[in-house]
């Protein structure tokens, strides 16, 4: 015991970071300089790792006002030019077009401002409204609204719950068949189903799909693919980023894929109570 005491202080009174290992190759031993060394390099590579998660979050949030506003810009622009040439040529105007034209850009503005008051209030909202929903009713209600335009094929399990906020549930299928509707030749197919302790609700259509190199674009938000999501469809830009958001904050997933009948198919994925 005397032996291996002062061999210890021996090792503790090594000035230099040192460890001791057995013949087989591991670790028996470490002085305090060695960990002095170690504890440093890993708050080294922790302050790297946060500096480099903070420009990118900064990177984003840029990116993101900038988006903003050229987006909000674009109708304002739209505005100032048809009042301006109003007021140098008013014999000039038709003036109920003009009426109609303001009429659609004011929306088009309002529309994007509540869109981005959404974004920023998703998990605050979720935290004062979750309670037991149940999903099978919220889809059938949504899909019934959509049987006026396209042929809706509908397959539902009865009674799948989830817990939830209904508007903020209510609004990502809106978007989800929104945008089927956009894009589909023809007919849409809504299933839902429980598996694997979850609730998953898959919205597909007929059209011409997305390509692989653009499934995690579209989800960014005002992004908009060239022929397909162009502003003459309308939308604000922000349909897929709210849904995916407010998937997120349910703690599950929206991705998409290829659909059977060979366009897109968008699954949700949320976890089930029953």
């Amino acid at each position: 015991m005397e032996h291996s005491a002062d061999h210890a202080a021996l090792f503790a009174a090594i000035p230099g970071p040192c460890l001791v290992m057995s013949p087989d190759l591991n670790i028996v031993a470490v002085n305090q300089a060695y960990l002095d060394v170690c504890g440093r390099r890993r708050e080294d590579v922790l302050g790297r790792h946060v500096s480099h998660d903070r420009t990118q979050l900064l990177g984003r949030q840029r990116q993101f006002a900038a988006d903003a506003s050229h987006e909000l810009r674009t109708p304002l622009t739209a505005l100032r030019v048809q009042v301006e040439a109003a007021q140098r040529h008013p014999d000039d105007i038709d003036l109920p077009d003009l009426l109609k034209h303001v009429t659609d850009d004011l929306g088009r503005l309002e529309d994007i401002v509540d869109d981005l008051l959404l974004l920023a209030t998703i998990e605050s909202d979720l935290d004062r409204s979750r309670e037991e929903v149940d999903l099978t009713t919220l889809v059938e209600t949504a899909a019934a609204q959509c049987v006026q335009t396209h042929d809706v094929r509908l397959s539902v399990e009865p009674a799948v719950t989830v817990q939830a906020a209904s508007g903020q549930l209510a609004r990502l299928l809106a978007n989800l068949l929104d945008n089927a509707l956009r894009h589909a030749a023809h007919r849409l197919k809504v299933d839902l189903r429980r598996t694997g302790g979850h609730a998953e609700l898959a919205v597909a259509d007929d059209g011409e799909g997305i390509s692989p190199a653009d499934r995690e674009r579209i989800f960014d938000r005002f992004v908009r693919l060239d022929t397909a999501r162009s502003r003459d469809c309308g939308g604000t830009g922000l349909g897929l980023a709210i849904a995916r958001d407010i998937a997120q904050a349910h703690q599950g997933t929206l991705h998409v894929e290829d659909a059977a009948d060979g366009g897109a198919c968008f699954v949700l994925r949320v976890p089930l109570v029953r």
